[in-house]
């Protein structure tokens, strides 16, 4: 990526600082080419500068001219006012990434410039140990180029996946909500753990450590998940006991609704959005 590029979030909670974090230690940008602006909290823009050695100016005090990527991350409530507020400072040469979950890129280039670069975007927490699963969605006036740099500078972040608009509900199902699905089951591991008198924080590490292997593996073999789980699992060995515990308290069927039902939450949240930005 061009080191002379500048970035600029628009937004500075927990998202945002996730997506920082992951640039900076990936050194694709130097560190003041990265600007992070909000409305009003003055000590959260002085903290990320100070944690992450970037920019951090007052959204009035930003200047557009020469940025050549904007990231939306602020609230999907406060995207009205904030594409408004853009529009007469952009041209639609200028790059727009946005992290708004629900908020469609059709809606977003109506508010902004006709034929606005704008690309939706779908990163999750692991972002901030450039590990993300990061989805890009280009809207129908994104070039072939603003793919090409969103890809570029969101690989700084972890593995980057081009999919249609409409994979989205079902992509934050999976990844935008995963890592609390592991961290869930990682709860529970550590309790049974206790349980039997092993320290929780060393279940902790065995835990995830078993559970990074068996996903490095699954990455870099050809094999499906299921063959790969049939090729560790013995007759009435000790790991068809723990699958058949599994399927008897519905684990799989739970993993399942668990995903769908973060997708659903995605779909009905997006129609509320859009709803409600349609009626302003």
């Amino acid at each position: 990526m061009d080191q002379k590029q500048k970035v600029a979030f628009l937004g500075a909670g927990s998202m945002a600082e996730a997506m920082i974090s992951g640039m900076v230690n990936a050194k694709k940008l130097p560190a003041e080419n990265i600007i992070v602006t909000n409305r009003s909290n003055d000590a959260r823009l002085h903290e990320l500068e100070n944690r992450y050695g970037i920019t951090a100016v007052k959204r009035s005090e930003l200047k557009t001219d020469d940025i050549d990527v904007f990231i939306l991350a602020m609230k999907p409530k406060g995207a009205e006012e904030a594409l408004n507020e853009l529009k007469p400072q952009i041209n639609k040469d200028q790059l727009v990434l946005s992290v708004l979950a629900g908020i469609s890129s059709s809606y977003m280039e109506e508010l902004l410039h006709d034929e606005q670069q704008v690309i939706r975007v779908m990163p999750n927490t692991s972002s901030m140990i450039q590990q993300s699963a990061t989805a890009i969605s280009p809207g129908q006036y994104a070039a072939m180029d603003a793919v090409l740099t969103a890809k570029e500078l969101l690989c700084a972040i972890g593995k980057v996946y081009v999919i249609d608009e409409p994979q989205m509900d079902i992509f934050t199902g999976i990844a935008g909500s995963g890592p609390a699905y592991f961290y869930f089951l990682m709860e529970h591991i550590e309790k049974v753990a206790k349980e039997e008198g092993l320290d929780p924080e060393l279940a902790r590490e065995i835990g995830a450590q078993t559970i990074y292997g068996a996903a490095r593996m699954m990455m870099e073999r050809d094999e499906t998940p299921t063959e790969l789980r049939e090729n560790v699992t013995s007759p009435n060995g000790t790991t068809a006991a723990g699958l058949d515990a599994l399927a008897k308290h519905g684990g799989g069927e739970a993993m399942m609704q668990a995903v769908k039902g973060a997708s659903k939450r995605s779909k009905e949240m997006s129609a509320q959005l859009q709803k409600v930005a349609s009626t302003n």
